[in-house]
């Protein structure tokens, strides 16, 4: 499901601040699968909703950054057994966690 073409675009957004198209590329894959309710789909959502929680730090609505942020770590349960099958996953928390690091006081 997650190539490395999507998964590079993401990466590059995440890099530059630009979480909403971070949040949209993955939407992209996500929205037409979105009704299956796989593990991988759920970490697809999880990582959405991360993105969604950095936009908005960056908007400064921090006190709202929370609940998508936690819909990530609920669905980050998925990781080990997904990242087994596609390492783009692991790539991609990795770069999450980083970007997360940035936001905490």
């Amino acid at each position: 499901m997650l190539t490395r073409e999507v998964s590079d675009v993401f990466l590059a957004c995440l890099r530059e601040a630009r979480y909403y198209d971070a949040h949209e590329v993955l939407e992209e894959v996500w929205f037409p699968v979105r009704a299956q309710k796989s593990p991988e789909v759920l970490l697809l959502k999880g990582l959405i909703n991360a993105s969604v929680s950095f936009e908005l730090h960056k908007r400064g609505r921090a006190h709202k950054a929370p609940g998508p942020w936690n819909v990530y770590m609920k669905y980050r349960e998925y990781l080990d057994d997904i990242g087994a099958i596609n390492p783009l996953y692991l790539e991609l928390d990795e770069a999450v966690f980083h970007t997360q690091k940035s936001y905490e006081a």
